[in-house]
């Protein structure tokens, strides 16, 4: 594979597991310096080894909270001074709960706001400021297909999806005269972890006395929608994900671009 970034430094969040893990491995594989963080630290640590060591990288692991300032102040700072530059952030860090209206808990409404939608801008402003002053970067955000269209249980994890297209425009406008785009991606059924939880609750909610969903039922009717008719792998994602951080996308900003193989089309 080619070593596109080679001597570039990459900061992901959430990249311990699932879609970020699957981003990191890719960069890791072109030949990117990762700095790679996540609230677990212990096993965002192991990842970061494992690429480390089958890729020959550097990597550097930090155990954090998104939504915590001096956290994501820390990230950067110290992701900048290990290796000199913050070339790519991919703000990917994201949860999600699913729940009827009336039972949701406001805690549970908050969190998910405070993870994907605050934590997408803390990071975004942090690494803006080192990217200013390199008069060039990369801000990628990692939005949802319900960032173009919610679903049933979900309004919280719709309305942060779609404030991260809306924090993805403002900021590509106000910083493309430093030569920085900002662009998100919004994935759809990706085998993961997240879409593990997702398959088991939405089907225990979505089951009636007539129709019993057992485990990877109702992930695997869904998936029969897509016109592609397979779930997507971290690794289909990565790959756009390498594509908006190259040069090949320079003339790129601004955009959410679905990854979902055809379900939500735009």
């Amino acid at each position: 594979m080619s070593q596109r970034f080679s001597g570039k430094t990459i900061v992901i969040t959430g990249a311990c597991r699932g879609i970020g893990a699957g981003i990191a491995e890719r960069f890791a594989q072109e030949g990117a310096h990762l700095v790679l963080a996540s609230n677990d630290l212990e096993r965002v640590t192991f990842t970061a080894d494992q690429l480390a060591r089958e890729y020959g990288v550097s990597t550097l692991a930090l155990g954090i909270d998104v939504t915590n300032e001096s956290d994501i102040e820390r990230l950067y700072r110290e992701g900048h001074a290990r290796f000199g530059s913050i070339d790519v952030s991919v703000q990917n860090a994201g949860i999600i709960t699913i729940d009827h209206y009336d039972t949701m808990p406001r805690a549970d409404f908050d969190k998910v706001l405070q993870v994907n939608t605050t934590g997408v801008w803390l990071g975004c402003r942090e690494a803006a400021k080192y990217m200013v002053r390199q008069g060039s970067g990369r801000l990628i955000n990692t939005s949802s297909g319900q960032g173009r269209q919610g679903f049933i249980y979900t309004p919280h994890y719709a309305a942060s999806k779609m404030g991260v297209i809306g924090i993805t425009q403002s900021l590509s406008l106000e910083l493309a005269r430093h030569n920085i785009t900002v662009n998100a991606f919004c994935p759809g059924i990706i085998e993961s972890e997240m879409w593990d939880y997702n398959d088991r609750v939405w089907g225990e909610i979505l089951s009636t006395d007539e129709k019993r969903y057992a485990k990877g039922e109702l992930m695997a009717e869904w998936v029969r929608n897509i016109p592609l008719r397979r779930a997507g792998k971290p690794s289909d994602v990565a790959g756009l994900v390498a594509f908006l951080a190259s040069d090949d996308a320079a003339y790129l900003t601004g955009q959410a671009i679905n990854i979902d193989g055809g379900l939500i089309m735009s």
